[in-house]
């Protein structure tokens, strides 16, 4: 089965406290393990939190130091395994400068290539089996947002309708489930559309970054398996949230509902709520009728297959 799983590497905003590290998330995607932002300490968080350092792409939502310092040090480890793959960054303006100085800061020089993407609103970029998608939003400086959409999967298999049309079974069923079409002994060809019931949606996970409440991503989150937003503040501290382009917990909760997503999981936490989240919880639920949860570091998400 395609995994879709999350591992929340850091989820504190700002500063790292006793119980939260700074901004990072490791996302196994099919064959592929992702990071989406990487704060100072996310490397040790991925020995701590078991989700190895084959990561095939890394995507920054933004280049404030919380969330991308760490990439410093981890593409020096990484030389340090004998990797020879390339790596590929992507992220906002100015991501070709600054990760540039990441890449060559210090002596040693790098034993695999580094290769960096500019990202905007709108860029999407494929991967084997899924694609990431850029989306503007609304912070102090350029700053993204990303889903991350897999292909649709084919529909179900019937197995009655392959006998009827004479499918030997064996590697020809196989096929036909994977979406080629297979020649008879008899010259006649079978489909996967003969066989096969309407193509099933992929899952989509959408992360927020930091960013205030936007247009822009309900309409990303439209029909989303997951939500990932931020939420720095508590309601007491929304002028706060307002003057630093962030959001409050119940703000989260509202572009989920506007959007219709099914699940949502709140992150980036201020120091003031580190060890008693329960506020934040409390005032996101209110808005928020479906699953809601306050991330923590370590905390590991499965998303199912939608039927």
């Amino acid at each position: 089965m395609s995994l879709l799983r999350l591992t929340f590497l850091g989820t504190s905003a700002a500063q790292p406290t006793l119980h939260r590290g700074l901004s990072g998330l490791a996302v196994k995607a099919h064959a592929d393990l992702l990071l989406f932002d990487c704060g100072e300490g996310s490397q040790r968080q991925m020995v701590r939190f078991g989700t190895g350092f084959t990561v095939d792409a890394a995507f920054f939502t933004h280049f404030h130091a919380d969330h991308y310092l760490g990439i410093i040090g981890f593409l020096r480890t990484l030389g340090m395994t004998g990797r020879t793959e390339p790596m590929h960054l992507y992220g906002p303006p100015p991501a070709r400068r600054l990760l540039h100085q990441a890449v060559h800061l210090g002596l040693e020089s790098l034993a695999f290539p580094v290769e960096i993407h500019e990202l905007k609103d709108g860029d999407v970029v494929r991967r084997n089996g899924y694609s990431v998608q850029a989306v503007g939003v609304d912070h102090r400086i350029h700053a993204l947002g990303y889903v991350l959409a897999e292909d649709a999967r084919p529909g179900r298999f019937h197995l009655e309708k392959a006998r009827e049309l004479g499918v030997p079974e064996g590697p020809a069923f196989g096929k036909l489930q994977k979406g080629e079409a297979v020649t008879l002994p008899d010259g006649r060809v079978v489909k996967p559309e003969d066989v096969l019931g309407e193509a099933r949606a992929g899952r989509r996970l959408v992360i927020s970054g930091d960013t205030r409440p936007c247009p822009a991503l309900v309409q990303a989150a439209k029909d989303a398996d997951l939500l990932v937003h931020e939420s720095t503040f508590s309601d007491d501290e929304q002028t706060r949230a307002v003057e630093t382009r962030h959001s409050t917990a119940r703000e989260a909760a509202q572009v989920a509902r506007d959007a219709g997503a099914k699940r949502l999981i709140l992150t980036h936490l201020s120091s003031r709520h580190d060890t008693d989240p329960g506020r934040l919880l409390t005032q996101a639920r209110e808005a928020f009728k479906g699953p809601v949860e306050v991330a923590f570091d370590g905390l590991t998400v499965e998303l199912p297959l939608r039927d």
